[in-house]
């Protein structure tokens, strides 16, 4: 036992030297030698450790936050994940790692259209922009991943004593935000060239794809194993119970993990669920007002005051589709990067009382569907939010005469 205790401390001791020397600024690759030289394999709770102790000794959150990219970076494919437990369908982690393998394919995809562009040069055109800036704006989706970690899972973190990585992290987050923020509205401006695009490529956008890759490294090889060693069942069930709220990036679980000791239920069961829904003129169960939401024939979109989807009804006919990933995503970002602006001159007139509702329609795939918008206010006029409506009208175009009550079709 005390030959283990004594390599641990000594990788540690190993560790915490190196992460010193890359903060003295010494190159990357001779470390990251050294390392492969004298430590075949870190256990991901020592790493984790190894942060806590610098910055309980005093240096300093944002120079551990500085550091991060480059130690990280030397001990890629170095840590031990053997001690990790196995995890089960529809749990956070499982969701955390489903939105980390499509955010892999939007980073993938974004990068190969960015080598696209640089081949065209000067000819490229608008249709490359627009595809690139509605990439950017998926990507923007990480947000609900990243407040999924701060809001849910970091202070539970914390109260088990680990309070570096998740600030260290945090810290990450930020600065990715803000890449891609920077990214999207630098994509939005009116014809960019395409020299003045691959330079910021190189500023802004290769960072942004960069910071997103690398947290998923530092989440998988990092904080999810030490998580699920550190957090108990019921603690994951708390964050699972509270993840909607949030919403999620990208992915759609299908599956509404529970405890293996508690009852199991579909996420449509679960969604029927709850007390009553007392209105003004009468009331109903959870069950009953999903059942007449899904049933009348439109489709209903819901938009809060702040911009961001809340709810969406779910019937069988829908004629544009949603799924859950939407939540809680700005609604720009929801619409294609040609039409953003229309959104927002929308919900503008909405905001300042110019208008309250915004009708059009369109023929999409051989249906003629209408679509309006419908400004929401309390009794004082308060806005609060914006109801989309859809509905295909090419059965109703196509009536004649009339049909009497009972006369089945």
């Amino acid at each position: 036992m005390s030959e283990l205790i004594n390599n641990s401390d000594n990788r540690k001791a190993t560790l915490k030297q190196l992460i010193l020397r890359l903060h003295a600024g010494e190159s990357e690759q001779e470390l990251r030698k050294e390392l492969m030289s004298s430590l075949q394999s870190i256990p991901y709770g020592e790493v984790v450790e190894v942060e806590q102790e610098l910055i309980s000794e005093g240096l300093p959150e944002t120079e551990v936050l500085r550091l991060c990219d480059a130690h990280s970076a030397v001990l890629q494919g170095n840590v031990d994940m053997s001690g990790s437990k196995g995890i089960p369908e529809g749990h956070p982690v499982d969701v955390f790692r489903e939105e980390n393998r499509a955010l892999r394919l939007l980073t993938a995809q974004t990068r190969e259209l960015l080598a696209e562009i640089e081949k065209l040069q000067s000819e490229v055109v608008g249709a490359e922009i627009y595809k690139l800036r509605g990439f950017f704006n998926q990507l923007f989706d990480v947000d609900k991943h990243y407040q999924r970690k701060e809001y849910l899972l970091f202070p539970y973190l914390e109260r088990e004593g680990i309070t570096g990585p998740p600030k260290v992290m945090w810290g990450k987050h930020d600065e990715i935000r803000e890449q891609i923020k920077g990214t999207i509205e630098l994509l939005q401006t009116e014809n960019i060239s395409p020299s003045d695009l691959l330079a910021a490529a190189e500023l802004v956008l290769i960072p942004a794809l960069f910071g997103v890759e690398d947290m998923i490294i530092k989440e998988e090889e990092f904080l999810f194993p030490m998580s699920l060693d550190k957090l108990t069942d019921i603690d994951w069930y708390e964050i699972a119970k509270q993840s909607i709220d949030i919403g999620f990036c990208l992915y759609d679980p299908q599956v509404d993990w529970k405890p293996d000791w508690l009852p199991r239920q579909s996420i449509n069961e679960a969604q029927k669920t709850g007390g009553h829904v007392q209105m003004p003129s009468g009331s109903f169960s959870v069950e009953e007002l999903l059942a007449i939401l899904n049933t009348i024939p439109v489709d209903m979109t819901f938009v809060d005051k702040d911009d961001k989807v809340k709810y969406f009804t779910q019937g069988s006919e829908r004629i544009f589709t949603r799924n859950r990933s939407i939540l809680n995503r700005d609604v720009r970002l929801c619409h294609p990067p040609a039409s953003a602006h229309i959104v927002d001159k929308i919900i503008d007139d909405f905001k300042s009382g110019k208008q309250n509702r915004a009708p059009f329609w369109i023929n999409k795939g051989g249906k003629f569907v209408h679509i309006e918008y419908f400004a929401l206010r309390n009794e004082q006029g308060d806005y609060l939010g914006t109801l989309e409506v859809s509905q295909d009208l090419t059965h109703y175009r196509a009536l004649e005469g009339e049909q009497r009550i009972l006369s089945y079709n």
